[in-house]
């Protein structure tokens, strides 16, 4: 009776620490997503603000510059207007080219969380 009982206990013992081990795992993985998305939250917001500042202030230099110029020569006024839109229709275009090559040349979200989930798949496998 003794030996069912230590042979119980023992296995228990080991299933215990057989799922502690697990949910340390689990709780590491959902850590580092954690903190992976707070960091691509903060990035965002940083890359909307900047975007936000950059295009704000550049759309006051452009409006002045363009009052500006329209205004010194008067008497081209029509000609300075129609350069100026067709600046602005350039400027918004590579405005857009740019952002689509940003969009597309970063690094994927979660990375760290990603590689670490198929190297524990991995060792998993290795296991069996």
């Amino acid at each position: 009776m003794s030996d069912t009982t230590e042979a119980a206990n023992g296995l228990f013992a080991s299933l215990r620490r057989f799922l502690d081990t697990g949910l340390g795992a689990v709780h590491n993985r959902v850590e580092l997503f954690a903190v992976e998305l707070r960091e691509e939250r903060c990035r965002l917001m940083d890359l909307v603000l900047s975007a936000v500042a950059a295009c704000f202030f550049a759309m006051l230099a452009w409006i002045s510059v363009a009052a500006t110029l329209v205004f010194i020569f008067k008497e081209h006024a029509l000609f300075a207007l129609i350069g100026f839109s067709l600046l602005h229709i350039l400027g918004a275009v590579a405005a857009v080219v740019w952002l689509r090559k940003q969009l597309k040349h970063k690094s994927m979200p979660f990375a760290g969380s990603i590689a670490e989930l198929k190297k524990d798949r991995e060792w998993l496998q290795t296991r069996k």
